[in-house]
């Protein structure tokens, strides 16, 4: 029933399967950055080793790395010429999954640091003085850290939606098979049909806000219990 009127409000561009691809692109990329995010900020808080602040800044270059740069790097590494070129990604989900993990991995790692940086020592001398193990001690803090954590998972999310030139490269924005509902709108643009990208833009603000209203509410969540 969705999959008939979108077909009819939009022209034969496969919107309808651009929002699947998009949902299951972003929620996959999102959840492997948020296990690899979370655990790689969490160890650069917790260790010290030789490079740890080159480590740390690298990770904040990282967060604000063009998405473009990274889609050429994914495309060279998975052409057929490429290292990954046996794995035949290109132009498939599981390439544009791929980019998006690498982009969104230094967002969600470095937010999670920093929010590490300013409660862990706290909860390690608490946890400590009540006779609490590493690993009690390690849930503790990833309880504590709960709403600061959904947060960055929730930021990230909203980067993987709105990404176009990434999934564009590694992609090639193929009709029902790896076009996105960004690469839609480009799309659309270019062929002059401008009221229904603005239709398909309205769309994806509308999850924007969605998203946007979610970490609200993290936040806030947050806040009240450091104020408790």
């Amino acid at each position: 029933m969705l999959k008939t009127l979108f077909d009819e409000i939009f022209s034969d561009v496969g919107v309808y399967s651009a929002i699947l691809v998009t949902l299951r692109m972003a929620v996959t990329s999102t959840f492997l950055s948020a296990v690899l995010g979370t655990f790689l900020g969490l160890v650069m808080e917790r260790y010290s080793f030789p490079g740890k602040k080159l480590a740390v800044r690298i990770n904040r270059t990282l967060m604000g790395v063009p998405p473009v740069v990274v889609g050429l790097l994914v495309y060279m590494l998975t052409m057929r010429r490429g290292p990954l070129g046996k794995l035949e990604l290109l132009f498939t989900v599981e390439g544009m999954i791929l980019a998006q993990t690498i982009i969104i991995t230094p967002i969600i790692c470095g937010m999670v640091y920093t929010y590490a940086a300013k409660t862990a020592p706290g909860i390690r001398v608490f946890a400590k003085t009540m006779g609490a193990g590493k690993l009690q001690t390690d849930l503790l803090l990833l309880k504590e850290m709960k709403h600061e954590i959904y947060f960055a998972v929730v930021s990230g999310f909203g980067r993987s939606i709105s990404e176009v030139g990434a999934v564009m490269l590694v992609g090639g924005n193929i009709k029902g098979h790896t076009r996105t509902m960004t690469t839609a709108i480009s799309l659309l643009k270019s062929q002059g049909i401008f009221t229904e990208g603005l239709t398909l833009g309205i769309l994806l603000l509308i999850m924007a806000f969605i998203l946007q209203c979610m970490a609200d509410f993290f936040r806030k969540e947050s806040q009240e219990d450091e104020n408790y």
